[in-house]
């Protein structure tokens, strides 16, 4: 029994501008759909969202929705005129008495209902928006870039949601995990056409790739074929005048259906340059703090970051990633402890807020008038890496077009802003990139490529993103702040910590026990025997931890040896093996002092006796 549809699409064209963003384009959202929409950045794949919501009118063709159905959109940039809280904002549609729902949405993504709008952040604003659309419930739910400014903590609780909501869904995102999590099938929006695939997104980059290899092939064989019949008409036609005109106008027929192919838009010609090296130790963190009034943002703290390690911060928002990384780079001081730079630092910085970009001014000034980049005495020039560019030919680069270089910065995109930023860090030599969540409103054809320049950098990276796969791909060591201060440093990427926390809590049941003392391990079997005499409150209270803790260090030294067991895959990323070894001599010689604390508390204990 074929499933009803809840939206249909028919014959949809539209123009802005001039320029068709869609040409006959049709499509159907049905029952128990949940569909990933992609596509390159200026796609148009929010102004198809709108013209699925009804928000924006279609010059040409229909929008069909069945009575009963009932259409809710979360866009990227809701308005809350009008609404003295996000609390207000989130309940503005729902009927008294149902208020709960939106509460219940607030609990799980830590949203305070009571913030003013004009204070809030844009996380905040992004929960508000998503309380208000899972608390209507609609029967098709269309969801524009909903993990964009949330945390991981927040875009996880909203990934276990979608996943058990019984409503249909179009979402729009740059998140690989997040797609792959929950889309079980993907329309790709490209050049104005969309195309179905009713698999999941982890199947998308490869049927991408056969369709544009597909395209190049038809496209080869027709530029073959109007080559030959042009050399006809050229060498024969005049001895067959008459016969072969049919002949000549299936020829123009040719050459119209090539002009008529849109050729798709090229990846975006990044390159970074580390230029000359730093120095070996890039920053030296020892004990630092910091704390705001009462709120303790960093408990005393030590890393060392050396040339070309890929350093990533992770953990809820307002956990103070930002902060650390200000305080690691010197733009903020510590309370307590020192930080050390490195010598020939050379330091680029992309900042979340792009507060760098000038709204007003042109993208053509936003590179020329950066003092880094500026050629004396040339206004149409721009310094890339030592030598001069033209700043339209370098905008190119990025996937700009000479319209667009007059234009304000306030008329781009999210995704825009973002290259247009990495257009003036790339336009310089560095050997430290502070990345300040870079992967917000890329899309995944510039990841791809962002991650590739990262992996051949021969500098060092301090990044801060809550996109798993991202980090997964680029961090060697992974920084977690838990909340209240608390700062961990584990190997690898965002999956590797995972399976280090996952192992000192539950240790593995064939994890190879340490040849030392097996006292611990039975002093926690049994039950705490009262405190001893000879024994501070302190000195017990730690007796009482020490077996927990030392059963975690060994199943964190179990995990890190069975990571180390097969070479091959450090063999290809040195700088992990040399985090892993690091921590497993770090976690051994944790465990040695931790059990001689242990027989030493509980030899003074029993000698009470």
């Amino acid at each position: 029994m074929a499933r009803a549809p809840l939206l249909q699409l028919t014959d949809i064209s539209l123009t802005f501008g001039g320029n068709p963003v869609f040409s006959d384009l049709s499509l159907v959202v049905q029952e128990g759909d949940r569909l990933a929409l992609v596509g390159r950045n200026g796609s148009g794949k929010s102004t198809l969202m709108k013209v699925m919501a009804r928000l924006v009118q279609p010059d040409t063709g229909s929008v069909i929705t069945p009575d009963g159905v009932r259409v809710g959109y979360m866009e990227q940039e809701p308005d809350f005129a009008g609404f003295a809280t996000l609390g207000d904002y989130a309940t503005a549609n729902l009927d008294m008495g149902e208020e709960w729902r939106v509460e219940a949405v607030a609990e799980g993504l830590k949203l305070k209902l009571a913030a003013e709008p004009g204070r809030a952040s844009g996380g905040e604003r992004r929960r508000a928006a998503l309380a208000r659309l899972l608390a209507e419930a609609p029967e098709l739910m269309l969801l524009d870039e909903p993990t964009n400014h949330l945390d991981i903590e927040a875009i996880g609780w909203l990934e276990r949601e979608l996943l058990q909501a019984r409503t249909a869904f179009v979402l729009i995102s740059h998140d690989r995990a997040f797609l792959t999590a929950l889309a079980r099938g993907t329309l790709w929006l490209d050049r104005g056409v969309v195309r179905r695939q009713d698999r999941g997104f982890a199947d998308f980059e490869a049927w991408r790739d056969k369709t544009w290899d597909e395209e190049d092939q038809a496209r080869h064989k027709l530029d073959r074929k109007i080559k030959a019949e042009a050399r006809w008409a050229v060498e024969g036609i005049s001895a067959r005048r008459k016969r072969n005109q049919g002949r000549v106008r299936a020829l123009q027929d040719l050459r119209a259906e090539r002009a008529g192919m849109i050729r798709r838009q090229g990846a975006a010609e990044m390159v970074l340059d580390a230029g000359q090296a730093s120095g070996k130790r890039v920053i030296e963190a020892t004990g630092i703090s910091k704390s705001f009034g009462d709120r303790v943002i960093l408990q005393p703290f030590d890393l060392r970051i050396l040339r070309g390690d890929r350093v990533a911060f992770v953990g809820p928002n307002g956990a103070g990633k930002t902060t650390l990384l200000n305080i690691l780079t010197g733009q903020t001081a510590p309370d307590t402890g020192t930080v050390t730079l490195g010598t020939g630092i050379e330091m680029a910085v992309f900042d979340q807020t792009r507060a760098q970009l000038d709204p007003e001014q042109t993208l053509w000034d936003s590179l020329t008038q950066d003092p880094a980049a500026r050629v004396s005495g040339r206004s149409d020039q721009v310094l890339v890496r030592g030598e001069p560019r033209h700043v339209v030919g370098y905008l190119k680069d990025f996937l700009f077009d000479e319209a667009q270089a007059r234009a304000p910065v306030r008329s781009l995109s999210g995704g825009e802003k973002a290259r247009l930023l990495l257009a003036r860090i790339m336009a310089r030599n560095s050997n430290l990139l502070v990345l300040d969540e870079p992967t917000n409103d890329l899309d995944i054809e510039t990841l791809d490529l962002l991650q590739d320049l990262l992996g051949d950098y021969a500098g060092t990276v301090l990044l801060v993103s809550h996109d798993r796969d991202f980090i997964d791909r680029v961090a060697g060591t992974t920084i977690l702040l838990e909340g209240e201060g608390r700062a961990v440093a584990y190997a690898g990427g965002w999956s590797d910590m995972l399976n280090q926390r996952a192992s000192s809590q539950q240790p593995p049941k064939d994890a190879p026990k340490a040849a030392k003392p097996k006292a611990p391990e039975a002093a926690a079997q049994k039950p705490a025997a009262p405190q001893k005499s000879n024994l501070s409150f302190t000195e017990s209270h730690r007796l009482k931890a020490l077996p927990a803790e030392i059963a975690r260090l060994e199943a964190e030294i179990a995990k890190l040896m069975e990571l180390m067991a097969d070479p091959a895959p450090f063999a290809r990323e040195p700088v992990k093996f040399r985090k892993a070894t690091e921590a497993l001599d770090e976690r051994q010689a944790k465990l040695a002092a931790a059990e001689e604390e242990w027989l030493t508390l509980e030899e003074k204990a029993e000698s009470a006796g």
